[in-house]
């Protein structure tokens, strides 16, 4: 083992080959982040905007298709795309009915993660709020549990009697954790930096998209959660130069998918009940149903080989006149796979002109809505996330004018000397000091 250090800016150890350039790497996603957010004036995110200055960014990044949480996170995670690492969507696709399933839980992921790799050389790994990772191979965890409430949250997180110890030692004795504030995420992962030091943390900050659904792009809402998200990024920073591992760590601030405006929804499962596609979807009464995903809507058939019903529903599109065409278009199984995408429908559709889509398959198939969605095909600079990054091998100055989220999990192994062969992205070029 080899160690060099000079004035503490930069760390590196030498382990089978594979240089550690950084000593702790901390990767912060802020759900609906977008590259305006730092690159832009009005918004209110002086912690952002100093790390940008004195590390590197991107001007934009690319989603996953469909663009939405849980899927993305995983891409992070594993650097492969949904067709791979098997997270799908938010929610299972339930063909009867939905109950709430949704991909909360670590066995949910096909594919190695950074955690893992990270783990498998000895490092201790925390996981905040992440998606998709109850039961996660970390030292530390309080999953993002979707739907499945308070109770599993903290059943899954650890070490055991992990958010009781939080309640007492952090909170001052309070009942129930206020989950939702981004300031007190990050003062959990003070504790945690102040109590263990670890060498990978992982966390998911949520107020921006809760936001942003409300709202759209922008309005009051919105301006104070992404600067509640910025001032949680400095409660963390504070942690790390009080702890002394600031220079020997390094920040990365990214995100998932960006935001696009709504005026309207989109149901197209009216078209298809309509047609007989569809008598009785709780009885498993069909033959073709969309899963719609807010800016996607994905076309699945109860028989993958019913080549004619698939005819029948693309007639169906292609009959609608022009005024209602306009609100979304056709993604292709041949782009899909060029993306990644889950390789079990026919097709999806993404939405166009403001427009998001909903699953109900009864009443008017075109209302007005308002605010804001994201799962749209990841190929418009709305939908784009973005990356700032700081610390010890970080190019300062360098500027990534695109690059995708499956590139993160490569950063991360290069940074922390790590082994992880599995990723498909790459460190883009001009990222880190030669």
């Amino acid at each position: 083992m080899k160690k060099i250090c000079i004035a503490l800016l930069c760390f590196s150890v030498s382990v089978s080959g594979f240089t550690q350039v950084a000593k702790h790497v901390i990767f912060i996603t802020i759900d609906g982040f977008r590259p305006d957010y730092y690159l832009d004036t009005p918004w209110h995110t002086p912690h952002l905007r100093a790390l940008m200055k004195e590390g590197a960014y991107a001007e934009g990044v690319n989603s996953v298709f469909p663009s939405m949480t849980y899927p993305s996170h995983t891409t992070i995670l594993t650097g492969v795309q949904p067709e791979k690492h098997g997270v799908y969507y938010n929610a299972m696709f339930e063909p009867m009915g939905s109950t709430g399933k949704n991909y909360w839980q670590d066995s949910s992921i096909h594919m190695p993660t950074i955690w893992e790799a990270a783990r498998q050389k000895g490092m201790k790994v925390a996981a905040l709020y992440w998606p998709v990772s109850a039961d996660a191979p970390v030292d530390y965890n309080i999953p993002d549990v979707g739907s499945a409430g308070d109770v599993a949250r903290e059943n899954f997180s650890k070490p055991a009697g992990f958010t009781a110890e939080l309640r007492k030692e952090l909170f001052g004795g309070v009942a129930k954790i206020d989950h939702g504030k981004d300031q007190n995420i990050a003062k959990i992962a003070a504790y945690i930096i102040k109590k263990d030091k670890p060498g990978l943390m992982t966390i998911h900050l949520f107020s921006v998209d809760h936001a942003s659904h409300l709202e759209g792009r922008s309005g009051n809402m919105v301006k104070e959660a992404i600067a509640d998200a910025d001032e949680a990024i400095g409660i963390i920073i504070t942690a790390l130069k009080e702890q002394g591992i600031w220079n020997s760590t390094v920040l990365m601030i990214g995100g998932d998918h960006g935001f696009k405006n709504v005026s309207r929804n989109i149901y197209p499962n009216v078209w298809l009940k309509n047609a007989g596609l569809i008598n009785d979807e709780k009885k498993n009464d069909w033959k073709a149903q969309f899963f719609t995903v807010g800016g996607s809507a994905w076309l699945n058939l109860k028989d993958k080989n019913d080549m004619a019903t698939l005819h029948a529903v693309e007639k169906i599109l292609d009959a609608l006149p022009d005024t209602t065409k306009r609100f979304f278009r056709m993604i292709d199984r041949n782009k899909m796979n060029g993306v990644g995408a889950n390789p079990e429908v026919a097709f999806a559709l993404t939405a166009e002109n403001e427009a998001s889509f909903g699953n109900a398959n009864t009443g008017d198939a075109i209302r007005l809505s308002n605010g804001g969605a994201h799962g749209h095909f990841p190929d418009t600079k709305e939908i784009r996330t973005g990356l700032v990054v700081h610390g010890p091998g970080i190019k300062r100055g360098a500027v990534i004018p695109v690059m995708d989220l499956r590139d993160m999990a490569p950063v991360i192994s290069k940074l922390l000397g790590l082994s992880f062969p599995s990723a498909e992205g790459k460190v883009p070029e001009g990222l880190l000091n030669p």
